[in-house]
């Protein structure tokens, strides 16, 4: 006859390697996704600083008080360049996509790396367009924002995917109340949207 204590210590042994394995393989995908991030901040400052001057006799084209282009800024903005600099991450996921299952894991691991770096020529212009108060401001609210979902739903195991009609009727909410603010002007709904 089987000891049923024999059972429920095997079976809790293996609920605690799954877990020891899940908990391996999370911090393995926040470490890949955490050192993506920082390539593609690196990649978009680098772009972002080589783009501008604040000396007007090297300047190619003037962006704001104080602000200038370079030559190679404007090649990278203002010629037909911008089109492939803004469709490059598209065309990389669609590359990647198809390619991804006939590709070895370390070279999805360097194609992700290289798809960071793109993202990060891509976006290179809010550093032209926005404060670096304000860039910083919204890459910490995003981060905690993720780190506090993936935390509790880590921890309470529970699965958020319905969650996802009912946000997608909040985007569109507040894509709507967006454009009516911007012909109302309204600071009270702008401080709601920020909310």
């Amino acid at each position: 006859m089987v000891d049923v204590n024999t059972i429920r210590s095997a079976a809790g042994t293996r609920a605690a390697a799954i877990d020891e394995g899940l908990r391996a393989h999370m911090n393995k995908v926040y470490g890949t996704m955490s050192i993506g991030m920082l390539i593609t901040f690196a990649a978009a400052w680098a772009i972002s600083g080589l783009a501008v001057t604040t000396d007007p006799s090297a300047a190619a084209a003037q962006i704001g008080t104080g602000k200038y282009l370079t030559s190679f800024g404007s090649a990278l903005y203002m010629s037909p360049l911008k089109w492939v600099v803004m469709f490059a991450p598209l065309a990389f996921v669609f590359g990647l996509g198809a390619a991804m299952n006939r590709i070895s894991a370390a070279t999805a691991q360097t194609l992700f790396y290289a798809f960071a770096a793109v993202m990060g020529v891509s976006i290179s212009s809010i550093f032209l367009v926005f404060t670096g108060y304000s860039i910083i401001q919204i890459f910490l609210v995003t981060s905690i924002a993720f780190a506090g979902l993936s935390l509790w739903g880590y921890t309470t195991k529970k699965d958020i995917s319905g969650w996802g009609s009912f946000l997608i009727m909040g985007v569109i909410g507040l894509v709507v109340a967006s454009i009516v603010n911007i012909f109302l002007g309204s600071p009270a709904l702008v401080f709601a949207i920020s909310a």
